[in-house]
């Protein structure tokens, strides 16, 4: 792919971040059966309505921590040189939070992350924090990993998601979700169909599960193979109750990174997947936030309509073009290097 079409690919993904999860913001945490209640099945973009306790107030278009901590994860990146130094993340996580209480938000840090913060204020180095960590916190904001390192070594690729989780998800669980979520967007930003990103995310899925501290849970990788092959088949008019009654929408990673990666395979227009998943119940922000990454990765600028995109940069005053850009650089210096690398390995 030229250098243009890989901007527009990775900037497509940051914006579908942050569209699936202003799509998901007045539904998130609500139920199935609230939803209906309140919203009916989610269109478009509206306000949060009166059961919404997390984002009470909150206009329609709004990002929440989906796209936030993602776009923290993206400067920090770009700060450290294409890596994450841990105590540094530690201490941005925790005045992110700081500032959100101070507004009298309800929007704060995810059980995993919420846990680990609190252990490094009470003295445990931020390298060993998030020994406990499974839930989507890594995932839902690991979209800067994946478009500042390629795919084509998903070793290297699920170290770097690693070294992302490591502070508040260093468990197989917790990295093999983000790992399927970085490689799926990185996939699509060199060119991957839908069917090959997912492919990709299974492979990197399974790499990132043997990585950090051991967890029971179900495989992310197992689950998403599964899963992809299933929801296709089941009518239309009952795939909801379907992701949301078997496959789940929790915070759990094996539920809710899996329920994205399954809304993807329906090889649906992007704008109606998004609001399927805005409309299933559960972590509807974080579900529709990581396919809108990996849908805008895939499928590049025609994924979103300039008036979607120019709404939602708007209400929350941010230009993604100004975050995507220097990833793209980090991106650029790690292929030179591993070109360079083979290069030298070639003559030796």
């Amino acid at each position: 792919m030229t250098r243009t079409t890989t901007s527009d690919h990775a900037l497509a993904a940051f914006r579908g971040l942050a569209i699936g999860d202003a799509l998901g913001m007045p539904t998130q945490s609500m139920s199935l059966g609230e939803i209906r209640e309140d919203h009916g099945r989610i269109t478009g973009f509206v306000d949060a309505g009166p059961r919404q306790r997390i984002a009470h107030g909150m206009p329609a278009a709004s990002i929440t921590d989906d796209t936030e901590q993602a776009v923290l994860v993206a400067r920090l990146l770009v700060e450290g040189d294409g890596r994450l130094d841990p105590t540094r993340f530690a201490e941005a996580l925790i005045d992110w939070e700081r500032g959100m209480a101070a507004k009298g938000s309800l929007d704060l840090l995810g059980p995993s992350t919420k846990t680990a913060v609190q252990r490094i204020l009470d003295g445990v180095p931020a390298s060993e924090a998030g020994s406990t960590g499974t839930t989507n916190g890594a995932a839902m904001r690991i979209t800067p990993v994946g478009i500042t390192t390629t795919a084509d070594d998903l070793d290297a690729l699920v170290d770097a998601v690693q070294d992302a989780s490591r502070v508040t998800h260093d468990t197989g669980l917790g990295i093999g979700g983000a790992a399927a979520i970085a490689a799926a967007v990185s996939a699509g930003i060199d060119g991957a169909s839908r069917a090959e990103a997912l492919d990709v995310a299974v492979a990197a899925a399974r790499i990132g599960e043997r990585r950090g501290h051991w967890i029971a849970g179900a495989s992310i990788a197992d689950k998403t193979a599964w899963a992809r092959e299933w929801l296709p088949t089941v009518p239309s008019s009952d795939r909801i109750a379907a992701i949301d009654g078997v496959i789940g929408t929790s915070v759990a990673s094996q539920e809710s990174v899996v329920a994205a990666l399954a809304l993807v395979s329906l090889d649906l227009d992007p704008w109606e997947t998004l609001c399927t998943a805005a409309s299933i119940g559960g972590d509807t922000d974080t579900i529709a936030a990581m396919a809108g990454a990996v849908l805008g990765a895939v499928h590049g600028a025609g994924a979103w309509s300039p008036e979607t995109v120019d709404q939602v940069e708007s209400v929350n005053d941010i230009r993604f073009a100004d975050v995507v850009t220097p990833l793209l650089q980090l991106r650029a210096s790690r292929v030179e290097r591993v070109d360079r690398a083979r290069t030298a390995s070639s003559t030796s």
